[in-house]
């Protein structure tokens, strides 16, 4: 049995023809059967430009139906789809495009303004998402054929085929290259779905890609928000807000960063957002973006979700069952709650080591895994895990295979604790505490407490130090100092921004961070 997506969808173009697959931010509606022919055109077109089984296609196409299209119409010809978050930046495209060089190219017409780079102008075959039906730099636009009959049938794939590579960050080290199968994608959208509780006829506001997948794969309807999503904190809250007025979403999956824009525009309004859930990830997830939610979204239960690139879920903690004990716990030093690991996968805390894990087996390795309340490494194991990077390249440092099977556990490189109910406390990235003569200090449990103070908007632990750099939200207020007493704090510095990552604008860039505060003419010193 095949285990091609584009299967799926054009199950669903068979069963739900009629239904709407996506509504844009226009307002234009795309139906299931409508996504499937344009798939099959666009395929066809491919095919005809002489693309080959397993060749890497780089899309360079935004949240859009045009992107699920594409993704539809590689999947069907058994084309491997290159994604690279456009927000990082050209260095990081580069370095990506290095990584795993493309074969093909399709784009939208804006985005063939990176034939200046050299990764890009080596890429063979180029397709354009509309613009003028030929172009100098050899294009051609995907309507330029509209007669060409579709491709009929999704290619029989084996489960083990790539469909998806897409990059880490490289905010701790260089970018690697996660290859994502037919299967490990099929599994991940079955455990997505189950956990977002996906049942097929629903309309979700999608501004994750995976998720918006994992929507259309469920027969759902995914409304894509009316603003550029760049910037998740600085996205179109006016604009958002009136489409959902006119498409009231029942869930809603999005970065910290964006669920509070969202949510302080709608109390600003004296709006209500209309979701009956909202998941939070993609950054750490700080109670007072689920305070403000509650607020905006009373009806709705909020519940905040961790993963990674190489395992989206791991854990997930709902909002309403957090106690007042477990707040005290986070101002006091004890981590953020993640929640319990999704039953999906096996999760132990090991001692935090750097350079390979040795262990000789399983069970050496179980027999190292830490006791709850101890702090260690976040080991996670799973069919939606991924168990390797392209090539290799990157698995000695974070995986652990089992000599005597096939079982591959990733070292998540977060630092994390186990409670007696069995629920999961981050505590920053492992190897990063500071130790001196009080003790050790996990910088991220800092910041997670600080980050309860009202007039804290955002806080930083310098790497190696007990100073705080922070920006508050009006004045700075000494009674920060006296709630972090337990921290030994020798400096709270206020300054006037603390970087974040572009990604999600959730994670501090600390080393932007440390160039900031080095500037000889820097105010924040």
């Amino acid at each position: 049995m095949s285990a091609n997506l584009s299967g799926l969808l054009s199950e669903l173009a068979r069963t739900r023809s009629a239904q709407p697959a996506i509504i844009d931010r226009r307002g234009r509606t795309l139906t299931f059967a409508a996504l499937d022919r344009e798939a099959r055109r666009l395929a066809a077109l491919l095919g005809e430009r002489g693309v080959q089984v397993g060749q890497r296609v780089l899309l360079l196409v935004p949240m859009s139906p045009e992107l699920y299209i594409t993704l539809a119409a590689l999947w069907r010809i058994g084309l491997v789809a290159v994604v690279v978050d456009p927000g990082a930046g050209l260095g990081h495209l580069r370095q990506a495009l290095r990584r795993a060089p493309p074969d093909v190219l399709v784009g939208i017409s804006g985005a063939f303004a990176l034939m200046m780079l050299p990764e890009i102008r080596r890429i063979p075959v180029r397709v354009r998402l509309g613009g003028w039906p030929h172009a100098l730099d050899g294009s051609l636009d995907w309507h330029a054929r509209p007669a060409l009959p579709p491709r009929a049938h999704p290619l029989p794939l084996p489960g083990n085929h790539p469909a998806l590579i897409t990059f880490t960050s490289g905010s701790t080290a260089a970018p690697k290259a996660a290859v994502r199968t037919h299967a490990f994608l099929q599994e991940q959208h079955r455990v997505l779905a189950h956990h977002l509780h996906y049942t097929a006829g629903g309309l979700d506001l999608v501004t994750l890609p995976i998720v918006a997948l994992a929507s259309l794969a469920s027969g759902r309807t995914a409304l894509l928000p009316d603003s550029s999503l760049k910037r998740p904190a600085q996205i179109d809250t006016t604009r958002v807000l009136r489409q959902l007025e006119r498409h009231p979403a029942e869930t809603l999956a999005a970065s910290p960063a964006l669920l509070h824009t969202l949510a302080q525009a709608a109390l600003n309004s004296g709006t209500r957002l209309p979701m009956r859930r909202i998941f939070a990830g993609g950054g750490p997830v700080f109670p007072r973006t689920l305070e403000l939610l509650s607020r905006a979204a009373p009806q709705a239960e909020l519940v905040s979700v961790y993963g990674s690139t190489e395992a989206e879920p791991i854990a997930h903690q709902s909002w309403q069952a957090v106690t007042t004990a477990d707040q005290a716990r986070t101002r006091q030093g004890g981590g953020l709650l993640a929640g319990k690991p999704v039953p999906e996968l096996h999760a132990l805390v090991l001692p935090q080591q750097a350079g390979p894990l040795e262990y000789r087996n399983f069970t050496a390795l179980q027999g190292a895994a830490l006791a709850p309340g101890q702090v260690g490494e976040l080991l996670v194991s799973g069919r939606h895990v991924l168990p390797g990077y392209l090539d290799g390249r990157g698995d000695e440092e974070t995986k652990w295979k089992d000599p005597g099977g096939d079982v591959v556990w990733h070292r998540t490189g977060d630092a994390a604790t186990f409670d007696e109910q069995g629920r999961l406390w981050l505590m920053g990235r492992a190897g990063k505490s500071v130790r001196d003569e009080y003790g050790e200090l996990f910088p991220f449990a800092v910041e997670a407490a600080a980050m309860t103070h009202p007039a804290v908007r955002r806080v930083a632990l310098l790497p190696g130090k007990r100073v705080l750099c922070v920006e508050w939200e009006n004045e700075p207020d000494s009674t920060l100092k006296e709630m972090l007493a337990w921290a030994h704090l020798h400096e709270i510095r206020s300054v006037q921004r603390i970087p974040l990552d572009r990604r999600h604008n959730a994670k501090v860039d600390y080393v932007q961070l440390q160039k900031q505060l080095g500037r000889p003419n820097s105010r924040d010193r």
